[in-house]
């Protein structure tokens, strides 16, 4: 995950009625009844080692549990890649923790160890396929062994396998659920729509930290992926949701237009720096300007083509537009844009 993702994640992640929702909107188990959730509270990052300290996308929070604590370890895990030895990591960080509260006192002399949720959040387009106990990643045992192998399970959260499950509930107010929605979106109309209902729930006054969090990770991580080059100045200076709302609202309209000229302007200078490489090597068997001349030219009608795809591909990511609309935006043949969608769905 880059460093800008890392953190505006976090960012989020660091309020506690994201947290909340994720506990109660993800979690199907009883004991989350029993949890006092107003007393939610994040663990500083002054009070875990440099070993944990140093995993700058997780975070640590606890929250009371009948008189004990139970301690919430979320490690936020963006990557292109699966980590085959996740449950391994997971046990070291989960081992680190106690050993920072044994190091720092925070036990009463005869309490045991608190419990740890372990959540792993992933939002990468492969489903998730580790193993998420690292028993399971030991070798087969004898009987007499197996009581030694080491055990501990992780919640994982694979956004993209939770947004296509047919279980899944996009009525919920869950600002959790909107967030994992948003990464998996189907189209501009339904992300404008997403941030709307956000901007919404989170209208009250002791909302303002989280809204403008939202309004940061929607500016540094999905925007730049959805807006024309031209105009990704504008929104710097947009700090609330509902005003992010309101621009996305009123310019998405136009982006279509915009990506069509821009992905045409991008195609023809790229077909007339090919052409010109292409007319030389043909220039020398037939005469050096008549080849230049029918290289661009040839090169000019590829980036034609290859710009109109370019097209299609934005609008069929980034919008709800049906194949026929986008067919005639591109200037491909609908069986084209057809096939195009087809590939992208792969």
């Amino acid at each position: 995950m880059n460093h800008q993702h890392d953190h505006s994640y976090k960012l989020l992640f660091s309020e506690p009625r994201v947290i909340r929702d994720l506990l109660t909107g993800f979690i199907k188990e009883d004991w989350i009844a029993h949890l006092d959730l107003d007393s939610l509270e994040k663990v500083s990052s002054s009070f875990v080692s440099d070993d944990l300290r140093d995993r700058e996308s997780d975070v640590i929070w606890r929250a009371r549990f009948g008189d004990d604590w139970i301690y919430v370890y979320l490690l936020i895990e963006f990557q292109s890649t699966i980590d085959p030895f996740m449950a391994l990591r997971i046990m070291t960080y989960v081992g680190l923790l106690y050993q920072d509260l044994i190091k720092q006192q925070k036990l009463s002399p005869h309490a045991r160890l608190p419990p740890v949720l372990p959540v792993v959040l992933y939002n990468g387009e492969k489903r998730w396929n580790a193993a998420v106990d690292v028993s399971d990643l030991v070798q087969s045992v004898p009987r007499e062994l197996e009581r030694y192998r080491p055990r501990m399970p992780y919640l994982l959260l694979d956004e993209g396998a939770i947004v296509d499950s047919e279980h899944w509930s996009p009525e919920a107010r869950n600002v959790v659920a909107a967030i994992f929605r948003l990464e998996h979106h189907r189209g501009t109309r339904e992300a404008v729509e997403l941030i709307g209902l956000l901007a919404r729930w989170l209208e009250a006054p002791d909302q303002t930290r989280l809204r403008r969090h939202f309004a940061i990770w929607i500016k540094r991580v999905l925007l730049p992926n959805w807006i024309p080059e031209s105009e990704g100045t504008e929104w710097q200076n947009l700090n609330e949701l509902n005003e992010v709302h309101n621009m996305l609202a009123e310019r998405a309209k136009r982006w279509p237009e915009q990506w069509k000229q821009q992905g045409l302007e991008e195609g023809r200078q790229e077909g007339r720096k090919q052409g010109r490489e292409e007319g030389r090597e043909e220039g020398r068997k037939q005469g050096r300007q008549e080849g230049l001349q029918e290289g661009e030219q040839k090169g000019e009608q590829k980036g034609e083509q290859k710009a109109r795809l370019e097209v299609a591909r934005n609008m069929i990511e980034r919008t709800q537009l049906d194949d026929q609309t986008v067919a005639d935006l591109s200037g491909l043949d609908i069986a084209q844009v057809s096939t195009l969608r087809d590939e992208l769905k792969r």
